[in-house]
């Protein structure tokens, strides 16, 4: 469980492929802090470490995180954002993410906007889709590559969100532009009640 607040950025190191799996070598603040079994959030998506050596560390995306998530699309030097799980005796600056990644978006549109900066995503939308929540609402929450952000003017398969400038330069949204993939965790809470409104 996580709350999707990014504690810094990784880069990766390393990539190896076996079979449909892809090994992750990465090196961040806090690896030297990590153990075996341990979960981390790599742009919202929750890997478990399977080895560490020095500042370095190592996990796992087998394929249906691959096919879910934009961490295929990685390439040495690419930073990821970060975070470990969350202390249950913590607070939840950000709101209840699982790092289980619905899906992929792509970055539209970045407008500076004197202070801020506001990002356009527009994802694949559907009515099956909406059943299982996978869709924003106003005010709402989403997590972006991890990030925990309001939505701003959802539409059926667009939604912004505002990037102030301490999150736009200590998280990878400083490297999103238009055409950019990122990774989507829609709201667990929403996901729900989709899911008990299609069965009633």
């Amino acid at each position: 469980m996580f709350s999707g607040i990014v504690e810094g950025m990784a880069r990766v190191i390393a990539i190896e492929k076996e079979q449909d799996n892809v090994h992750l070598t990465l090196t961040c603040p806090f690896a030297q802090e990590l153990g075996i079994d341990q979960s981390v959030a790599h742009n919202g998506v929750c890997l478990t470490v399977v080895e560490r050596k020095g500042d370095t560390y190592m996990v796992t995306a087998m394929r249906e995180t691959l096919e879910r998530s934009n961490l295929g699309l990685l390439c040495i030097g690419d930073e990821v954002n970060v975070e470990r799980s969350m202390q249950m005796n913590g607070r939840l600056d950000g709101h209840i993410v699982q790092g289980h990644v619905d899906l992929t978006a792509i970055c539209i549109a970045v407008e500076d906007q004197q202070g801020s900066y506001q990002f356009t995503f527009r994802y694949e939308s559907s009515p099956e889709m909406v059943r299982h929540g996978y869709f924003t609402v106003d005010k709402g929450s989403v997590t972006v590559n991890g990030v925990s952000l309001t939505v701003c003017r959802p539409t059926a398969d667009t939604f912004q969100v505002c990037i102030i400038p301490y999150t736009y330069e200590n998280t990878n949204f400083h490297a999103i532009q238009p055409g950019t993939v990122v990774n989507i965790e829609f709201d667990i809470i929403g996901k729900y009640l989709a899911r008990m409104q299609a069965l009633l």
